[in-house]
């Protein structure tokens, strides 16, 4: 027989969301890479302003 529960334990769902959390925050980092842009510096979506 099965001892645990249908649904998951407190620790289990906090476990799962935070595993979640990290995929998601590894994708926008890996997002914000653009290709071709090495040395460092975030690409802006804006043109900068002319004065």
């Amino acid at each position: 027989m099965n001892d645990k529960p249908s649904t998951p334990s407190r620790e289990e769902r906090l476990a799962a969301k935070l595993r979640e959390n990290l995929r998601r925050r590894k994708a926008q980092a890996r997002a914000m890479e653009a290709p071709g842009e090495s040395d460092g510096t975030p690409s802006l979506s804006k043109e900068p302003r002319k004065s």
